[in-house]
């Protein structure tokens, strides 16, 4: 099955907005059974961003998994990028 990476960077000064819905992300992480590995972006000792490598069918199955992301959902991103990503190594 093929795999696709969701690539987000949080808006600036957003880390309270983070905490507040991370709780509801972890559960979306978890029960959706389509994240193959997942943690955020660090800087500055901060999170401030994610990556999220999804097994899943097809691209639009990925774009669904990111719109519905709860961090989505509060207007936490920046941007959010979904593409396909290929394993070499791991």
């Amino acid at each position: 099955m093929p795999h696709y990476a969701v690539i987000c960077r949080d808006k600036p000064g957003a880390l309270q907005t983070r905490l507040d819905n991370r709780d509801a992300h972890l559960a979306h992480l978890r029960d959706s059974g389509l994240v193959f590995v997942a943690g955020p972006l660090i800087e500055e000792g901060e999170m401030r961003g994610s990556i999220v490598i999804l097994e899943t069918p097809d691209l639009a199955t990925a774009q669904d998994w990111a719109d519905n992301d709860p961090y989505g959902k509060a207007g936490l991103f920046a941007s959010v990028e979904v593409i396909e990503w290929k394993k070499v190594i791991g």
